[in-house]
């Protein structure tokens, strides 16, 4: 199955646990510690979590840089692509986890994650977009994107095979490709510096 199909037919814990795992593993392009999310993943395994969910979200933003408008500021700042996805992607979150929001919101966020591992990935991609790869077209994909792909479709298939237990997994699916992203992203920073 697609990815876009599996987006298509996940609830709204699915949605919402995508598009957070997403945000998870670009969260080092906003300059976020690897605990900075883990109020929204807890808020994830109980039915409570969804009414504090606004609450937790806006403590994140706040401690990634507030919820001011993000996407004109940072052009004039200069900062590059991949971090100005991830802030969109931040930005998008809806503060209230409705299936209808949380769909559109993790449906943007697999688009964003990819293109900021297609911009990162020092090999690359021969697909002519992500849509492609979103769709299953996966033929001379680079390794970076490859590997996201997979993880944003193992994230899905977990949350849709085993509900909240799936949130463990669907974690450590997440704290691996954080840790992926992150090295590359340092490998970047010696070669220019």
């Amino acid at each position: 199955m697609s990815l876009v199909e599996l987006i298509g037919q996940a609830d709204e814990r699915g949605l919402a646990a995508s598009g957070l795992a997403c945000l998870d593993r670009c969260v080092s392009l906003l300059g976020g510690d690897d605990e900075v999310l883990r109020p929204l993943w807890a808020g994830l395994a109980d039915d409570a979590g969804a009414e504090e969910w606004g609450e937790r979200l806006e403590q994140v933003r706040g401690k990634l840089g507030g919820d001011a408008e993000f996407g004109a500021a940072d052009a004039k700042s200069g900062e590059d692509e991949a971090v100005l996805l991830a802030r969109r992607m931040l930005a998008a979150a809806p503060v209230e986890r409705s299936a209808a929001e949380v769909r559109v919101w993790a449906d943007a966020c697999s688009v964003a994650a990819l293109r900021i591992h297609r911009l990162l990935d020092p090999l690359k991609d021969a697909g002519d977009s992500v849509d492609a790869r979103r769709e299953g077209r996966t033929e001379g994909m680079s390794p970076l994107v490859a590997a996201e792909l997979r993880r944003q479709i193992t994230v899905l298939e977990l949350l849709a095979g085993h509900g909240t237990a799936g949130l463990r997994p669907a974690l450590e699916v997440s704290t691996e490709g954080r840790r992926v992203l992150r090295a590359v992203v340092s490998r970047r920073s010696r070669r220019r510096g």
